[in-house]
């Protein structure tokens, strides 16, 4: 299962990469999460790894890896969302004064379930966007 989705948030590409960089920060704009916490010191990079608490659709634990940072315009992350491996891949683009952000998700469904992920594709797609949303409503209200 994999999709993109794009926003352009108007602030500068350098403040969106450093809030997205510090996955921590996901709470925050991520209504399904409780917490994300950095498992390895330092600042984030490759390597970086945290455990998050996902809350909805059911309570779990996930692990998340980073796995490519190009400062201020590329970001991927790895790990399991609700039980599925996934990328997670963020480019920004500058726009004037402001960032487009684009969004790419690949999810791995098991076998059994695939012939119920293109079912699932909308709305994970839409979830993921309704996220996005509040990012872009977060960071241009700070």
């Amino acid at each position: 299962m994999k999709f993109t989705n794009t926003i352009t948030i108007e602030r500068p590409q350098a403040t969106v990469f450093a809030y997205l960089a510090n996955l921590e920060n996901l709470p925050q704009w991520n209504y399904a999460l409780a917490e994300t916490r950095q498992l390895t010191s330092g600042p984030p990079s490759v390597g970086t790894r945290y455990l998050q608490t996902r809350t909805i659709p059911v309570h779990a634990e996930e692990t998340l890896e980073i796995i490519e940072l190009t400062p201020n315009h590329k970001l991927t992350v790895q790990g399991t969302l609700n039980a599925l491996p996934a990328h997670l891949t963020y480019t920004l683009h500058p726009e004037g004064t402001a960032t487009t952000l684009t969004n790419t998700v690949n999810l791995q469904a098991p076998r059994p379930l695939n012939l119920l992920a293109p079912i699932a594709l909308g709305r994970v797609k839409s979830a993921v966007a309704a996220n996005l949303a509040a990012l872009k409503q977060l960071l241009e209200q700070s």
